[in-house]
């Protein structure tokens, strides 16, 4: 960064900023870890020095805290996959069941949101279909922020809902079904060679919830890649230039993510095993609402405040499943 010439690629000089900003945060972090365990040090010195019962509490209390920031910087470390720092990509698509379904990928929705914004990052809608009746029936989300990908891209997968619906009169208890996929979001600096010529871009009003110019203007973009038939959608913006733009970022992301799998088929093969169409044998979790509770069956790990988890106080899941990747990376690399 101190070389004359650093500001001459205006790209590179800010990926390096973004790489030194990374590196930057590990070190003040450890600082401040540093400094707070020499404060708890210090304190409990004082305690057994004079026998002080009150400085033995706030001892406690002060490793207990300093115990849970030392937890969550561990667990940040271990987000050191290639595309882990990346911002997520992330879609919900009901499976069958109609509005029941629907509305679950709407639950869903406010859940992974909730979650974000706790955390201090960004959400932006950049497609939404709503249901029918009720909830949707596809939403692409771009969550932007430090490893937010590392942290979801486990979410990747089929959930299952099991709750007495509020759209059965009867009052029946119903099994309902939402996948959800996530991709990294691609930095320029990888080569994703996409021809004009392969590019077909229809434009139309946008459906969802938005500003003034929602369904006044052709400002909304279907974007379909002719060689892979891939399609985004995307009518966040209210320019049309806009969301061209961001459906190509959408499209590098989901040309990339297929390129990969063709590379890696073992990738591939997990990829189809988990969001697959919906069917009941390819749940990863389940939300058992009569019961209060939560299952991810990856890592057999149940918790009983599904009212809180659906709040986005997902982080218990969230923190087992890195853990059970690190384990079995761990594990791979012994062999």
């Amino acid at each position: 960064m101190a070389d004359a010439s650093f500001w001459d690629d205006q790209s590179t000089a800010q990926k390096v900023i973004a790489e030194v900003n990374g590196l930057r945060g590990i070190v003040d972090k450890m600082s401040e870890l540093t400094a707070a365990q020499d404060d708890a040090q210090v304190t409990l010195d004082l305690a057994a020095e004079e026998n002080d019962m009150d400085m033995f509490a706030e001892a406690n209390v002060l490793s207990a805290k300093q115990s849970q920031v030392i937890e969550k910087f561990e667990l940040e470390l271990m987000l050191a996959g290639p595309y882990d720092k990346n911002n997520a990509i992330l879609e919900l698509h009901p499976g069958a069941g109609g509005t029941e379904s629907q509305d679950w990928a709407l639950i869903m929705l406010r859940m992974y949101t909730r979650w974000a914004e706790d955390r201090g990052f960004k959400v932006e809608t950049v497609d939404y279909l709503p249901g029918d009746e009720a909830g949707l029936k596809s939403v692409t989300l771009l969550i932007k922020g430090h490893n937010v990908y590392g942290y979801l891209k486990a979410e990747k997968g089929v959930h299952r809902l099991v709750r007495i619906s509020p759209f059965d009169s009867s009052g029946r208890r119903h099994t309902s079904f939402a996948s959800v996929d996530v991709i990294p979001e691609i930095n320029d600096d990888i080569d994703i060679d996409i021809r004009p010529d392969d590019l077909k871009i229809d434009v139309y009003r946008s459906s969802g919830a938005g500003g003034q110019h929602v369904n006044t203007t052709d400002s909304a973009v279907r974007m379909t890649h002719l060689p892979t038939g891939l399609v985004v959608h995307c009518q966040d913006e209210k320019s049309q230039i806009k969301n061209r733009a961001k459906a190509l970022r959408i499209l590098r992301a989901r040309i990339f993510e297929l390129e990969e799998d063709k590379k890696n088929a073992e990738r591939s093969a997990e990829r189809r095993s988990q969001i697959g169409s919906g069917d009941r044998s390819e749940r990863i979790r389940t939300y058992n609402f009569p019961q209060n509770r939560v299952t991810d069956h990856r890592i057999d790990l149940t918790l009983y405040k599904l009212d809180l988890f659906m709040q986005g106080d997902i982080g218990d899941i969230v923190q087992g499943l890195i853990l059970r990747a690190r384990e079995d990376a761990l594990k791979a690399e012994s062999r």
